[in-house]
């Protein structure tokens, strides 16, 4: 019935092309076998297995029965009447049962007669009947065979691709603009299409098909008909993870990014700690003449980083925060709050256009920044006062 050579070069060249196990296929092969043998020779309620040596071209097929008793199936005698019972869900009804499934002598096997072929047989046991061996198959089985083959090779390419960026989740992936739809684009990763929502693009980016670009994946969603491999160019971690590539200190664990506060296209704010004696974790990130923190800027689109070594010394780590602004005195006040005295040539870098130095400033702290004027210090500033907002904080990465 088969070409051996042949069937065993297929399913090589499948395995390698379609990254999907050998051991896959084979089960693909023998279900569809199964499915065709079932269609000519079985009842429409059997459960029919098969085993298919491809050393020799054998083929071996067997019923499967599950063992049950009353309280698993229902039996209804020929010509009776069913009572209605109802279904699970409605177990709010007083008086009703849960429906269960009739019994089928195809399928099912009564526990008192499975006792008899096998001793200790229990409730939900398997029970496997030999079946006469048919290798000839006309062509509605073999239709049935060619759809059961493509529907588990689907199956098997899905859930090795799922299994593949399973393990890139919070890790960076290069991927090809492919087309947009409804202000989502879809990405071309190689295997499989990503997609990226709308809300986690780049504001005032321009994205155009066939564009090469690099992504994070946030996640990967197995309950959907293939798998939704969700990404995203806006996410805070996106940015500690581009300084990883660029940094090798952050990559091999020298220098932590310990937190991370971003207005994607705009600005952010990251703050690095050494866990090197004479390891300068901020020069790490800047680079010779900033090379390493323009790579990064670069892949973001010119969006401003402002890099702030991190300090368990909340006055020192908020001063830093303000950076590039120059901090004279801070006050730590109860609640996470702090009051920041600049100089007054230095105030309107340390609030920030639109406020934004500060409020960036406390995303990445997780504390209430109020910044005044050291000359003025009773007088609030317009736009110097932000909240923390420790829930927008990027946590350490990894």
């Amino acid at each position: 019935m088969f070409d051996l050579k042949t069937l065993k070069r297929a399913i090589d060249q499948i395995a390698e092309e379609k990254g999907i196990d050998a051991g896959k296929i084979m089960e693909a092969i023998e279900s569809s076998i199964a499915a065709a043998y079932k269609k000519e020779y079985g009842q429409r309620g059997e459960m029919v297995k098969c085993k298919f040596d491809v050393k020799t071209g054998a083929l071996k097929f067997w019923q499967v029965k599950t063992v049950e008793d009353e309280s698993t199936v229902r039996i209804v005698e020929d010509g009776a009447e069913e009572v209605e019972m109802a279904p699970p869900s409605s177990g709010a009804v007083a008086g009703t049962e849960e429906i269960l499934p009739r019994y089928n002598p195809d399928r099912h096997i009564l526990l008192e007669e499975a006792k008899k072929i096998k001793t200790g047989a229990k409730v939900s046991d398997e029970l496997e009947f030999p079946l006469e061996t048919h290798d000839d198959f006309g062509r509605i089985a073999a239709q049935t065979a060619k759809q059961v083959i493509l529907q588990k090779l689907r199956e098997a390419e899905r859930e090795s691709v799922l299994g593949e960026f399973k393990a890139k989740e919070g890790e960076i992936v290069s991927g090809v603009i492919q087309r947009f739809d409804r202000g989502n684009i879809y990405i071309d990763l190689g295997r499989t299409t990503g997609v990226m929502f709308y809300n986690e693009t780049i504001p005032g980016e321009h994205y155009r098909a066939g564009e090469r670009m690099r992504f994070l994946v946030v996640v990967v969603q197995s309950d959907t008909k293939m798998p939704g491999i969700i990404l995203s160019r806006a996410n805070p971690k996106f940015v500690s993870k581009l300084f990883a590539l660029e940094v090798p200190e952050i990559n091999d664990g020298v220098v932590e990014i310990k937190a991370i506060a971003r207005e994607p296209g705009s600005r952010a704010k990251i703050a690095v700690a050494s866990k090197a004696d004479g390891v300068d974790p901020v020069g790490s990130c800047v680079g010779q003449r900033g090379t390493r923190v323009m790579a990064v800027s670069n892949e973001l689109g010119q969006e401003k980083l402002d890099i702030a070594e991190y300090s368990d010394d909340p006055a020192k780590f908020i001063s830093s925060a303000l950076s590039p602004a120059k901090v004279k005195e801070v006050d730590i006040l109860p609640r996470r709050e702090a009051r920041v005295y600049i100089p007054e040539d230095q105030l309107s870098l340390a609030i920030g256009k639109g406020g934004q130095n500060v409020r960036l400033a406390a995303k990445l702290t997780g504390w209430k920044i109020d910044v005044r004027s050291a000359a003025k210090p009773e007088e609030a500033q317009e736009g110097g006062t932000a909240e923390a907002a420790v829930e927008n904080q990027e946590e350490k990465s990894k």
